[in-house]
């Protein structure tokens, strides 16, 4: 199996030119953002799940083990980074359209005037 069709969004963008470049960039940003955002969630609910599931659970107290609150801290904590990497993830995307608008601007077509932003008119 292809890396390229694991993710549909992003399988689907071809590399044809700087627009595409820049659509790979934008989806592949709103993706990292998505999947951070619903590990962080995540995480928050997992682990008002955990306490309730298994507060004062017997066989906890037979073996000793510590509070449920500590071990569910340390499995969300994972959860957690997951959401960190993920942000990064998605500076990382804004960074590599960045690096590529740098490195190739010299030989990228000029936009047509039409797709140029108009300056502000003070008249108006």
């Amino acid at each position: 199996m292809s890396t390229r069709n694991r993710i549909p969004e992003l399988a689907s963008i071809p590399f044809t030119g700087p627009t595409a470049i820049t659509d790979y960039a934008k989806v592949g940003r709103v993706l990292s953002r998505d999947m951070g955002e619903e590990f962080a969630t995540a995480s928050e609910e997992l682990y008002h799940v955990l306490i309730r599931s298994f507060k004062g659970h017997a066989v906890l107290a037979l073996l000793g083990a510590p509070d449920v609150r500590l071990r569910a801290r340390r499995v969300v904590k994972r959860l957690k980074r997951a959401a960190e990497l993920q942000a990064g993830s998605a500076t990382e995307m804004v960074k590599f359209h960045a690096q590529f608008r740098k490195e190739f601007i010299d030989i990228l077509p000029e936009a047509p005037p039409d797709k140029r932003k108009s300056p502000f008119n003070w008249n108006e």
